[in-house]
This record gives C-alpha cells, sequence and structure tokens, in this order.
C-alpha cells in the first residue's frame, strides 16, 4: 500500500510538471564559440519562433547559410563604407530565409524587437552547484556576444585618441589597453574639446570592455559551457588613419546614424517602457566617428577652438561624432543588463549580471556629460565640411528636453502612471531594452555595415534565445 502511494505520488508530481510546461527549454550548444544548435520553439499566437535551425561553423567557415546563400558573406576585401541599403539588404535576405519569421508581414529591415518575441519565454529552474541552467547559459552567451561587440569598437576608438602604452604611467602598464601604436594626434585634440581627460576616459572603458568579455568567456567555461566566439566574423577594414592598427574587425564606426533618442528620453518625465517615444534633438546620420584617412583628415591638424578651416571643422565634427556615439552604445548597455538580470536564476548569474549593468551605467553617466559639450558653448555650431552635420547650440535657447548639463536621470513614470514618478534607468523591459532590441539598435546605427547576414543571423539567435528565458519562480 505504502508502495503504491508513493508512485501516485510521483506520478502526481510528473504530471504537474508536465502541463505547468508551456514553452520547451531553448535548446543552445555552442561548437567552436559559435552556434550549432538553437532548438525548437513551440507555436505561439499564430506565430512559429525558430523552428529548428541547425548552425555548425568548422575551420573558420561558417557553414549554416545554404550554399546557395554563401554570397551573402562579406569577403575581407568589402569597403567598411558599403552603403546602408546593402546592410538593409543583407538583412532582409536572413528574414526571408528564418522560418521563425514567416507570416509576420514585415517589410525591409524595420523589424521591432516585439515582432520576433513570443509573449511567454523559456521558464527555467534553480541550478545546482556546477553545470547552469540553460536558461542562464543563454543570458550569459547574449552578455558575452555584446562584451565582445563593445571591445571591437572601443578598441577602435582607444588605438586613435587613447592614452600612450603604459597609460597613466608605468604601473599601469600591465592594466590599461596595450594596443596603442602612438594615436591620431589631431582626433586626439578634437577629443580633449570635449574634455581633457577623454584620452584616459576611452582608454579606461576600452580595458572595462576588455575586461568583461574576458570574464563571461572564462566563467562559462568554468561552468563547462562553449562560450561565444566572433573571430570568423572580424572581416571588416580598419580606418586607414594614422594609430589605427590594421587589422580585420567586427563592427565599423565609419558610416554611423546615432540615435540621440536617449538624450531627450532622459530628460523626459515619460518612459518608453510605458509607451512613449522620443526623438533626438538633431540629426547624426552616415556620419563617421573616426577619422578615415589621413588625406580627408591630416594627422598634423590643429583644431583649437574657435573651430575654423575645413580640416579643424572635419575633424572636430568626427570627434564630436564620437562622444555622442560613446553615450548612445552605453546607455544601451545600461538597459539591457537589467532585462538579462531579471531572468536570471543561478545567484551567482545574477551578481554578474547586476554587477556588470553598474559600469555600463557608470559609462553612460561620463559620456552623456562629455557628449553635451559639443552642443554647448564654446564649441557649439561645429559644421562637418563633408557630411553637412551641424552641431546646435542646445543651450541657445535652454529648455527641458534640450539643456545640456541636465545628465541625471530625469524622474519618469515608472511601473504605472499612477504611481509618483521616479527616477530610474529606461527602458528594462525586454521588448525595448533586451536582447533583440540591442541588436536591432546596433544595425540601425550602421554598426554592422560590410557583415555578412551569416553574422546577424548568429546575433539574432543569441538575442531570441536570451529575451526568451523566463524565471522559473
Amino acid at each position: 500500500m505504502l508502495r503504491l502511494r508513493k508512485l501516485r505520488l510521483k506520478r502526481s508530481v510528473f504530471t504537474r510538471a508536465f502541463q505547468s510546461s508551456r514553452l520547451e527549454m531553448v535548446k543552445v550548444r555552442l561548437v567552436q564559440g559559435n552556434i550549432s544548435r538553437l532548438g525548437e520553439y513551440r507555436l505561439h499566437a499564430g506565430v512559429s519562433h525558430l523552428v529548428r535551425s541547425h548552425k555548425t561553423i568548422q575551420d573558420r567557415s561558417v557553414e549554416h547559410v545554404k550554399k546557395e546563400n554563401l554570397h551573402t558573406t562579406v569577403s575581407t576585401e568589402t569597403t567598411a563604407t558599403a552603403p546602408v541599403e546593402d546592410l538593409e539588404s543583407r538583412w532582409q535576405r536572413v528574414v526571408e530565409r528564418r522560418s521563425f519569421l514567416k507570416g509576420l508581414g514585415i517589410a525591409g529591415a524595420a523589424l521591432s524587437a516585439g515582432t520576433l518575441l513570443t509573449p511567454e519565454g523559456t521558464a527555467q529552474t534553480s541550478s545546482s552547484e556546477g553545470r547552469l541552467s540553460k536558461g542562464d547559459v543563454a543570458l550569459l552567451q547574449f552578455a558575452t556576444w555584446a562584451e565582445i561587440v563593445e571591445t571591437d569598437l572601443w578598441t577602435q576608438y582607444a588605438e586613435l585618441g587613447g592614452v600612450g602604452p603604459s597609460g597613466g604611467g608605468a604601473a599601469q602598464a600591465s592594466e590599461e589597453f596595450q594596443g596603442f601604436i602612438g594615436g591620431n594626434p589631431a582626433y586626439t585634440l578634437a577629443l580633449q574639446n570635449l574634455d581633457g581627460d577623454m584620452p584616459q576616459y576611452i582608454t579606461d572603458n576600452t580595458d572595462d570592455e576588455l575586461s568583461h568579455a574576458a570574464f563571461l568567456t572564462e566563467f562559462l567555461k568554468s561552468r563547462g559551457e562553449v562560450p561565444v566566439d566572433l573571430e570568423p566574423f572580424r572581416t571588416l577594414r580598419s580606418s586607414q588613419a594614422t594609430g589605427a592598427r590594421q587589422i580585420k574587425r567586427i563592427t565599423n564606426l565609419m558610416n554611423l546614424n546615432v540615435d540621440l533618442s536617449w538624450y531627450t528620453r532622459y530628460r523626459s518625465g515619460k518612459n518608453p517602457d510605458l509607451g512613449s517615444a522620443f526623438k533626438g534633438p538633431f540629426v547624426i546620420q552616415n556620419q563617421p566617428a573616426i577619422p578615415l584617412n589621413d588625406t580627408d583628415t591630416p594627422p598634423s591638424t590643429n583644431p583649437t577652438i574657435p573651430i575654423t578651416g575645413r580640416d579643424a571643422e572635419r575633424i572636430q565634427a568626427i570627434a564630436n561624432t564620437a562622444g555622442f556615439h560613446f553615450a548612445f552604445i552605453e546607455q544601451g548597455g545600461a538597459s539591457l543588463y537589467p532585462t538579462l538580470a531579471f531572468k536570471a536564476t543561478d545567484p551567482t548569474v545574477l551578481r554578474i549580471l547586476v554587477s556588470i549593468g553598474g559600469v555600463e551605467i557608470d559609462h553612460f553617466g561620463l559620456w552623456h556629460d562629455k557628449g553635451a559639450n559639443a552642443v554647448s558653448q564654446p564649441l557649439a555650431g561645429v559644421v562637418d565640411p563633408v557630411t553637412g552635420l551641424t552641431f546646435p547650440d542646445l543651450n541657445n535657447p535652454a529648455t527641458e528636453l534640450t539643456q545640456t548639463n541636465k545628465i541625471l536621470p530625469e524622474p519618469c513614470n515608472f511601473i504605472s502612471k499612477s504611481l509618483p514618478r521616479c527616477s530610474v534607468i529606461r527602458p528594462t523591459s525586454t521588448q525595448k531594452g533586451g536582447a533583440v532590441a540591442t541588436v536591432k539598435a546596433f544595425m540601425d546605427d550602421g554598426l554592422f555595415i560590410g557583415q555578412s547576414g551569416a553574422f546577424l543571423e548568429l546575433s539574432m539567435q543569441l538575442a531570441i534565445a536570451a529575451d526568451s528565458v523566463q524565471r522559473g519562480f
């Protein structure tokens, strides 16, 4: 009789567990540091999300694109200034290949994060010591992807505008970015017009991102997981300007569309998580954030204030763009990490995501202040002689949404409009600030112009896996 009761109890527990499972776990297994298999999603709201894709990468060759589509992979000779339309067409081909996007009726590259996400994600339960749950692994894998991308772009900034090989002194030689080969004198001077300490800040930010990527990689290894490896996608050309190492890159900083909506958002009392939309105070489009070559911006140029002359105006406009791009990148990280942390089950994974996310917020506060110096006196009014981009004086007149020294987050609607406003990081919803939203924002930024369809596909797979995780409490 006792054995019968035990058997019935065991069956009851199994039945409840089976019935409560509304979505199969995302099966993510990495081979040689890349996605080998990203498993099946159930059908929700009539949309089939990622219905069985197999990805294998061998000998640095991406095999998860059908042979007839291999022409979408960019060769090592692809110019870094390929038009935005090229990236959009590549992404469209990725969209058309993916079964999980069929029937969505999406045109071009105008994809929203909400469109790609199911209302229900991958539920996970607490993991025991040692191996992590598949959900926690997916969260850390996307965080690793983001940090590798950030490391690549910040390395380019540090090469051209950072401090020397030993940083602030010989004692720091083992701590700071060591890829510096002399920098770009004109670019460094232009950055210092924003703040005299810009080279040190850039180097420190680069160090931080390098440490994040290295730590996440080794932590995943320590738990028996194979981390993300984006080296097969290091195919983009480097800047040809003095100071830039002639190595292949993952990101493109030479034709950016910098979203400035964050500038207005953090001065507003409204919140994108509650449906509000924002426009930036001006538009930065098709603009380089690093010098392209020595002909366009001679390294001997001396951009002293007031900025006058073609070469001085050009290099200052490029540096000003960088200042705003720094803030754009880091505000994205400030929103991304909370969305990942909310889903974590393992206490150590939660600790990692919260701790790294706090540094991203610190970075954003720094760059918000420095970027604003480009649109206040005495530097405001610079016009790029090549693109026509103007950096206006946002203090003439100063308004609640433009005043440049209002760099701390304004209290805003939070959780509910019926509650008092609260000063918070925003957005922090998966739909607005999560992994898919991050990939889409980077694409719109022009950061991946020239990248292959395989890279975009892998990036979105990692993002969907992370956004689909649900905390199993």
